[in-house]
């Protein structure tokens, strides 16, 4: 005979409040409160800067997925233009023109097998041309020709094309590779639309102009459109990636000359209005699907053309900062083991209360922090790297700029080699004893950049910004990233960030906010910046590098500055700093964060 377990599933577990390992959809019963409960994760929908196209412009064709894109043509501003663009998910190449300038034309298939029809030469034109990964061949053109229409497909030969101008067209037409076939019109003829194509018999047009702003949407099953639920903001003009039952539009006119940032998500239904592009834009072209979007180049402003790109990510996990053990001595201005991993973390030196200077190291096991043994110079604005088994501690403030260089086993500090130039408040990063990079600082603020191999410092190349001082490091001796700071006036707070490749320094992609005296956790590739000074105050903002990008996330739980951090992006770690007052205070950070909902009657 069957039991309970076999007909409805494993019995729901008893405890004592809330479980902190239950999975995501587990029912369980909290017998302190006397609830039933389950737990799903916190996640968020969002655009995030990338890196920017080679060339400002909008109104381009465009095809291929979020992480391999290819946009050909456009319109500058002053000119139509033949360029072409391949983005690898990291940056744009330019590549092979097309045969012919134009704008307003659609793009299908992929970056390496793609279409691209239609658009203005002038004069409006049918041209087709296609795309082997190297090369435009022209092929058999539009039946009719036209600008500012939508269209897509997965394929080369598997494509749609649909709407346009001049004027307001309803034709719609699907490509096999060799020729364009009319087939049914759209229900209402409009130009300038947004939409997209997963093949020729699944597509979505979005708005347009009828010539007033619309809001009609109508999907396509490979013989016929019907229409469906109008977006919540009419518009033309739009990026849109995706298709008949799940896509996004974002961007377009909403009224005269004025753009709009907003976006909307569709469910095959109904369309949700969800968080803004970065800011308003028309013209943007459209790429991937409605979980993993693309939106690149636009028309910013009338006579504006933008090189803008952002990313769209459906459902990413949302993080969170929560308290860990206090240290054992408040500080400031304290060094760290910079890729220690949040659960072996480790702190020396600093600022205390009633303490100029320390030698005070500390070790972190993932819940509380143990006094160890002590550095043989005491000093503040020291730098670091490595991890608790072998750690590097250089520069500092010992009543004097100090050059010196320690090293620690995972047991006892050793005075090894100076620096060639003493300096405090520099910034260092590393993740052996034996291989590290110190950069910046303050005598008075410094671009120097100076490499350790284990026995003796070599000077190798400058940063490239103004000089400054507390700066954050991440990384490696031979991939680093080095963010914020502060520079001689007028330079002052500082949003800028650079990479090292092991040779020299290069600028990147900046902060969200001018900021310096953070702490940072990560690599080169993944990063995270948090707390610090940003006008007007201490701040505990935290900002997350992909490689490509910054994107504010969860505050710190305590806004703080001078202070210390460890671990990744996934498992961070935040200590010391002051705040009002300096603090001994702990905070972890998990890159995902859960709900707990009470089962109500």
């Amino acid at each position: 005979m069957a039991t309970y377990k076999d007909i409805v599933g494993t019995a729901v577990r008893n405890n004592a409040g809330n479980i902190p390992t239950a999975e995501t959809g587990q029912v369980f019963f909290d017998s302190t409160n006397l609830d039933f409960k389950y737990q799903f994760p916190n996640t968020l929908s969002s655009w995030r800067t990338a890196n920017n196209l080679n060339q400002s412009k909008s109104n381009m064709g465009a095809a291929g997925v979020q992480t391999n894109t290819i946009v050909a043509g456009g319109y500058t501003g002053t000119a139509r233009v033949a360029t072409v663009e391949l983005y690898d998910g990291t940056s744009w190449t330019e590549t092979a023109d097309l045969n012919d300038s134009r704008y307003g034309l659609i793009g299908a298939g992929t970056y390496t097998a793609a279409i691209a029809a239609g658009g203005d030469s002038p004069p409006t034109t049918g041209a087709t041309e296609q795309w082997n990964g190297s090369a435009w061949t022209e092929v058999n053109d539009l039946n009719t020709a036209r600008h500012s229409f939508s269209g897509g497909g997965d394929a080369y030969n598997n494509a749609i094309g649909f709407g346009g101008a001049p004027g307001q067209k309803a034709e719609t037409e699907t490509w096999n590779g060799t020729s364009w076939t009319e087939t049914a019109d759209l229900n209402t003829a409009r130009g300038s639309t947004g939409g997209n194509a997963a093949s020729s018999t699944d597509a979505i047009c979005v708005g347009g102009e009828t010539p007033s702003y619309s809001g009609v949407v109508e999907t396509w099953n490979g013989s016929a459109w019907t229409e469906t639920t109008d977006l919540n903001t009419a518009r033309s003009s739009s990026a849109v990636a995706g298709d008949s039952s799940l896509a996004i539009s974002a961007g377009g006119l909403t009224s005269g000359s004025s753009a709009t940032a907003n976006s909307e998500t569709w469910n095959g239904s109904s369309w949700t209005e969800t968080n803004n592009l970065s800011s308003s834009r028309s013209s943007n072209s459209g790429t991937g699907t409605r979980a993993s979007a693309l939106s690149s180049g636009a028309s910013s402003a009338p006579g504006s053309r933008s090189a803008l790109t952002e990313e769209w990510t459906l459902n990413a996990p949302v993080g969170v900062w929560s308290s860990g053990g206090d240290m054992n001595t408040a500080r400031e201005k304290v060094g760290t083991a910079s890729a220690a991993p949040s659960t072996n973390s480790f702190a020396f030196s600093g600022e205390s209360p009633g303490t100029d200077k320390m030698a005070n190291s500390e070790n972190y096991n993932g819940t509380s922090w143990t006094e160890v043994a002590d550095l043989n110079t005491a000093r503040k604005g020291i730098a670091g790297g490595g991890i608790y088994t072998s750690a590097l501690g250089f520069g500092g403030d010992t009543g004097s700029f100090s050059a010196l260089t320690e090293s620690w086993n995972g047991s006892a500090w050793t005075e090894v080699a100076d620096l060639n130039t003493a300096r405090e408040r520099l910034a260092g990063c590393g993740t052996v004893n034996t291989a590290a990079l110190a950069f910046g600082g303050r005598d008075p603020q410094r671009q120097l950049t100076e490499l350790w191999n284990g026995s003796a410092w070599t000077e190798v190349n400058d940063l490239t910004d103004t000089g400054r001082y507390s700066i954050v490091g991440m990384g490696s001796s031979t991939a680093a990233l080095a963010a914020g700071g502060y520079g001689p006036p007028p330079a002052g707070n500082r949003d800028v960030v650079e990479s090292w490749d092991g040779t020299s320094w290069t600028g990147v992609n900046h902060l969200n906010t001018n900021k310096f005296a953070s702490g940072a956790s990560g690599t080169q590739t993944s990063a995270q910046v948090f707390g610090g000074e940003a006008p007007p105050g201490v701040t505990g903002q935290t900002e997350d590098w992909n490689g490509v990008s910054w994107v504010e996330v969860a505050d710190m739980s305590t806004a703080r500055k001078r202070l210390g951090g460890s671990g990744t992006t996934t498992a961070g770690l935040a200590f010391a700093g002051i705040t009002t007052a300096v603090t001994a205070s702990t905070e972890e950070w998990s890159g995902s964060s859960n709900t707990i909902k009470v089962l109500t009657d």
